[in-house]
């Protein structure tokens, strides 16, 4: 089972992604915040991480740029979601090393889209 981080401080959000994930058979850990994401990213080696981009205190650019600095993290697919759309934006993002760039709001359809892409899974769990 792929295990996903899910960084959105707006709870809502947060607990709703993380049904979803659960509905679709990933495991899912939710952070309310840059730095418990981080931290939780550390400890948790997880497969993947979604991560909004405007939050109080450490933002999901710093979070990916902090994530990107450490050999045990650097390497952990990266998609923010965001209600930033610009063009600027998302440049800003993927030259930072976001794997993709999600606008909120997105569909359920968006989300594993974007997850299949970068998550392929094994012959066993189709």
């Amino acid at each position: 089972m792929k295990k996903i981080l899910v960084i959105e401080d707006e709870p809502s959000i947060r607990e709703n992604i993380l049904e979803l994930l659960e509905i679709e058979n990933f495991e899912g850990i939710g952070a309310e915040n840059g730095q418990v994401g981080l931290q939780l990213a550390k400890t948790q080696r997880p497969d993947l991480i979604l991560c909004d981009v405007l939050m109080p205190g450490l933002d999901g650019y710093g979070v990916l740029q902090a994530l990107r600095q450490e050999t045990a993290t650097a390497a952990i697919p990266f998609i923010f979601l965001t209600g930033k759309a610009s063009k600027t934006d998302f440049c800003q993002g993927t030259e930072m090393g976001a794997h993709d760039y999600l606008t909120k709001p997105f569909t359920r359809a968006d989300l594993l889209n974007a997850l299949a892409e970068r998550l392929p899974r094994s012959p066993s769990a189709v």
